[in-house]
């Protein structure tokens, strides 16, 4: 049995959930799925320039979980600017 999830913080909320490329319609579009938590990692590391470990902190996870919401949110980022895929930002529900 996994271990419960633990509640993360999360200050910043997007101010717009969907992106997609011009051009393309909707309904042609495959998605890439950012959750909330890799949205507010990439927050605040890479626009508002937090290191990693102050980041963290800021979320109450630690800075190699960080590291991992880190890595999966620029994955998902690139292969949706790469292949051409929407990017949809998810809340935790």
């Amino acid at each position: 049995m996994p271990r419960p999830r633990i509640r993360r913080r999360i200050r910043g909320k997007p101010e717009a959930t969907y992106f997609k490329p011009a051009g393309i319609r909707m309904i042609d579009l495959e998605e890439s799925v950012l959750d909330i938590n890799e949205f507010e990692a990439i927050r605040l590391v890479d626009f508002e320039g937090i290191e990693q470990e102050q980041a963290g902190k800021s979320m109450e996870i630690s800075q190699p979980t960080l590291s991992r919401l880190l890595k999966s949110a620029r994955r998902k980022i690139s292969e949706a600017i790469v292949k051409g895929k929407a990017i949809k930002i998810e809340k935790e529900g």
